[in-house]
């Protein structure tokens, strides 16, 4: 409970220290997302009415699944620039901040971003779909939105242990390829016939709330988050950050 306060208070300091930072994140959100989303909803609607797009529609979606958990800040998009990172985990070192803090820390700010993100994506994919909205009632694509955030928290546990393991540079290059990964992924599941948008529509239409498929998902995104946060302990107490 002491770590939990102590990060929030360091979340609550950046917060009130930088009004304008905070601006520009929402700011940088809202517009991205709602781009996205925009794109997104025409082309999922596409997929789900005529069974056009399907390739992209997956692309689109598995993109922005790996993205849910970032926090769209100027300073966290200097990754090639600045080692922003590092330097911030020299500083919190210095004070000394334990490194459970720090941990912690790094964990609301990827539960903002996902509450931020998630609401931004899916909701205005909601509003501007009029496919999905017929095809998923409220409870049924909040599965479904359940579903992908739960794959978008596997990726975020993995996130969370290579920044606090590696310089910004790498970071950023190891987070294109898991982009990649990710759309590999797609593509091969549509060569062999498949696609994950349907699918995943499927069972939430199906199951609802009772989705087995969105249970499972939350709960692989919980042990990441949960099991790279241990992994990520061990490094932070180990990095040479000089």
């Amino acid at each position: 409970m002491t770590t939990l306060k102590n990060a929030w208070f360091i979340v609550r300091s950046d917060f009130r220290g930088d009004r304008l930072k905070l601006l520009w994140a929402l700011l940088f959100a809202v517009v991205f997302m709602g781009y996205m989303a925009a794109l997104a909803g025409m082309v999922l609607d596409d997929a789900m009415d005529r069974g056009e797009g399907r390739l992209l529609s997956d692309v689109l979606l598995v993109t922005i699944i790996t993205m849910l958990g970032i926090t769209f800040s100027r300073r966290n998009m200097k990754y090639l620039a600045d080692d922003t990172y590092t330097r911030m985990l020299a500083y919190m070192r210095s004070l000394p901040v334990p490194a459970e803090v720090i941990l912690c820390k790094r964990k609301l700010n990827t539960l903002f971003a996902f509450i931020l993100n998630s609401t931004l994506y899916f909701g205005l994919i909601y509003t501007i779909g009029a496919n999905i909205r017929s095809e998923l009632p409220v409870t049924m694509y909040l599965a479904f939105a359940l579903t992908w955030i739960g794959c978008g928290l596997v990726i975020a546990g993995i996130y969370i242990f290579i920044e606090f393991s590696v310089s910004g540079k790498a970071y950023f290059l190891i987070m294109i390829i898991i982009m990649f990964l990710a759309i590999g992924i797609a593509g091969l599941v549509y060569l062999a016939g498949g696609n994950l948008l349907l699918a995943s529509v499927a069972v939430s239409k199906e199951w609802g709330l009772l989705s087995p498929l969105m249970w499972g998902s939350l709960l692989l995104g919980i042990v990441s988050v949960q099991l790279f946060s241990r992994w990520t302990i061990h490094r932070l107490k180990s990095r040479d950050l000089v």
